[in-house]
This record gives C-alpha cells, structure tokens and sequence, in this order.
C-alpha cells in the first residue's frame, strides 16, 4: 500500500519526491476521497483543493473513507479547513494552520485560498495566501523590521483585500498610505527575500513527514462514530459510481473527446498506431478494395484542399519538390483512399486500441484526468445536459474551437473535420465545444486551492 495526497500549488514535485513513496493527485475536488478509498491506501493526504470552478471535496466522503478503516490527514490549505471542521470524527489535522482553525484563532476560508494556473503550468501561484502574510509580518515584528503598529496596519491591508489580489508587491505599496516609516519600508523589502515565511509549505511538509513516519497508525485516525447512509449519500455514490456527472457518456468516451478536442494531428496520430495495433494483433493487414475514379478524384481534391493547392500551377510545384509524377501522385491518392476506407470502417471496433496507445504514450492518465474534473463540473453547473448548440452560438464556438484553440482557419465543411476527429457528426462536435468552453469558464471563475 502506498499514500495518496492531494497537492497543488502549496509544494513543488521535488519536495514530494523528497518525502517516499507518495501518489500525488491535483488539488482535491468533490468524489476524489471517494474515488481514492476504494484503492485501500495505507493514507490520504489533503493539502491543496478547489474552492470554486469546481465542486469542493465533500465532507462526508472523508468521513466515509475514514470509516473504512483509511487514514485521512489534511494541512495547510483545503487540509487544514476540513480537518479542523472534521477532527472529532477521525481526521488527522497537521500544522499551524489546522491549529488556528481548530482553536478558533481563523474562520475565514480566504486565509488560505490562493489563485493559481493550471495543472499543465505545475499549479504556478499567481497570489499570495493571508496565513503566509500573517507569518511573515508576525516574524518581521518578531526580528525588529517592523514596529508592532506598522505589522498590524499591514496585516489588517492584506485582510481587507479581495484574496485573488494578495501580494506582497501589493501590500508594500498600501505601506505609504498606511503611514508606516519609510525606513521599515525599506527595510521590510529588502528582508522579505531571505525572510518571507511560507507556512502552507512548512505545515504540509510536517504533514507529509507524519504520514511517512507512521502516524497513520494513531488511534487518532480512528473514526470516533458510526456512518449514516443517508439518501444523499446513496445519491452521492450513485452518480460517482455510474458517471451519471455527463449522463450518457462512459469514461472511455468522455477521454476519447478530450483527445479529440485536442485537434486534428493529435487524434491522427494516436488513431493510426491503434490501427496499427489492430493489424499487428490479427496478424494480417487489411483487405484491399477496388476504388472507383470518383473516389480517387474526391480524395486528391481533399489533399489539395488541405495543403492549399487550389490552382493547377501549385499543384504542379508541389509535385515537383515533393518527386512526384502523374503515376505517383495516382498511388498517393489510391493509398489515402484505402487508409480513410480502413479508418472509417475501424470506428465500431478502434476505441479500446486508441484507449491502450494513449496508455503506451503516456497520455491516458492526463487526459482521464481532465475529464473526471470536467464531468464533476458540468454535472455540479448542469451544463452537461444543455445538449448541443445551434444557429450564432454554435458557429460562435466554432469559430472560438478553430481559430483561438487550433490557430486555423474554420473549414468550409465542419461535418467532414467532426467525422475525421471520430465524432458522429457536427451536431456531436458542436456539444462538446459547448462543455469544453463551459468547463474552461467555470475553471477560470476562480482557479484557487
């Protein structure tokens, strides 16, 4: 058995790596305690989680996991709150922070929200958590750069401002204002580069040396009550068990839409080493079919379309510096009709081949990934059941998918593109714009942990 953890912005890889052997997951969300109990690890660990954009990490799936015999443990950020607000029942809190929550000394869950960038930028923090401002005026009053005055005017700043706006760029320019002296100012700047405190990392770090040294094994983890089935805790697992987040779609169609939406070179790519796969498994390649001249003309119109070749002078160039004559370009075009033959007749059986070369290349788990967030999203906004768009806001996501998302012109037939991306058609493309862009705005409202 190994520990799983939560984690965002608050620690960087090597710090985790630094700790054993730890499964690190993106900041916890609603159903991910749920989804990680079932793999019986030997702890969870909570750090980083979602605020908003995204429902948060429920209580009772903690308590449920708990429970079941699994040791949860939270600090620093989304740890610390639910920790404190669950540490009579079993959760093991860790830290400072869990402290002044469970003492009573903090309240307020915009104490350790911070804005930060998403999982593929490494979780990049954009602001600063008021915890950590707290610390590092209380230290720098501690040390003698700022008067007992000077740290409470700018610790009562930082409080006043809107999280997603905390600096300490910002907060040395409210000093002025403020009236704190010029010369502790100056002071404060030039110390805050050895002497910033970052108590979400301290806390988390002890966190994590807790769980690696067996505190797991506390009777402190042990749940202190029996667990309620309840309605709405049938429901809870009912809709986590059978995906119902985007009714209608399994998590195998919900990763193949996120490959797709990633665009056309990407879904080319994967789709023809699954062919590839299929053939090298049945051993045989497939059969080949007689093609009419209608055929081979559509395909050479759809390559010269794609590569822009609309006048008969630049096809000729292009045959020139790609050695091609009348004969070869003939083959070229009976070979691509072939391939589109296979790949077209592939869809009912290609899926579970496309599912294990995005494993091979390392691409399934980032994409189940981002699907599970996006279905627990649409399901919490209900936009997973808006169905598809029509008229100007499909042709606004259109346009918004073609030229702001691939960097392309929008295709004269998006029918033929949805077909080629393994959608059934351009009514099924349009609806998954519309919850990929649902899912993109809701992430964006605040993207905090």
């Amino acid at each position: 058995m190994t520990i799983v953890v939560f984690v965002g912005p608050t620690l960087p890889p090597e710090d985790i790596a630094a700790c054993g052997d730890i499964i690190c997951l993106p900041p916890v969300a609603q159903g991910d305690i749920y989804r990680a109990a079932q793999r019986r690890p030997r702890g969870i660990g909570i750090i980083d989680g979602y605020f908003s954009g995204v429902p948060s990490v429920w209580h009772k799936e903690i308590v449920w996991a708990i429970s079941r015999g699994v040791p949860v443990f939270g600090s620093a950020s989304m740890g610390a709150l639910r920790a404190a607000e669950l540490h009579a029942f079993g959760m093991r809190g860790v830290g400072r922070i869990f402290e002044a929550f469970r003492d009573g000394e903090l309240e307020d869950d915009d104490e350790v929200a911070v804005v930060h960038g998403p999982a593929e930028l490494g979780h990049v923090q954009v602001s600063e958590a008021m915890v950590n401002i707290r610390a590092t005026l209380a230290r720098a009053e501690a040390v003698g750069i700022l008067s007992k005055s000077s740290r409470s005017a700018l610790e009562a700043f930082g409080k006043s401002m809107f999280f997603p706006h905390r600096s300490w760029e910002a907060l040395l320019e409210g000093a002025v204002e403020l009236g704190v002296a010029e010369p502790q100012q100056v002071a404060l700047r030039a110390w805050l580069t050895e002497g910033r405190v970052d108590q979400k990392r301290a806390d988390a770090l002890e966190m994590l040396a807790a769980m690696r040294d067996g505190a797991y094994e506390s009777n402190e983890t042990q749940s202190k009550h029996n667990f309620e089935w309840t309605q709405l805790w049938d429901e809870f697992v009912r809709r986590f068990e059978t995906g119902d987040q985007n009714p209608g779609a399994s998590s195998a169609q919900r990763i193949l839409e996120e490959l797709r939406l990633e665009g056309p070179k990407a879904y080319a790519n994967v789709e023809a080493m699954a062919l590839l796969r299929k053939i090298a498994e049945s051993g045989t390649g497939p059969t080949a079919a007689s093609q009419a001249p209608e055929d081979l003309q559509t395909t050479l119109t759809e390559i010269r379309a794609t590569l822009g070749l609309f006048r008969r002078a630049d096809l000729d160039r292009w045959m020139a510096r790609n050695d091609l004559d009348t004969a070869a370009l003939e083959r070229l075009a009976a070979g691509e009709t072939s391939f589109k033959r296979l790949r077209d007749g592939a869809k009912a059986w290609l899926e579970p081949y496309i599912l294990d070369e995005l494993r091979i290349t390392g691409s399934y788990e980032r994409l189940a990934v981002r699907a599970r967030r996006k279905a627990d999203v649409l399901a919490a906004s209900f936009a997973g059941t808006a169905g598809a768009p029509s008229g100007s806001r499909a042709l606004a996501l259109r346009l918004w998918y073609f030229e702001q998302r691939l960097q392309l012109a929008l295709p004269d037939d998006v029918e033929d593109f949805a077909r080629r991306l393994g959608f059934a058609d351009a009514v099924d493309f349009d609806a998954a714009l519309l919850r990929e862009q649902s899912y993109l705005d809701a992430e964006r409202t605040d993207q905090i942990a």
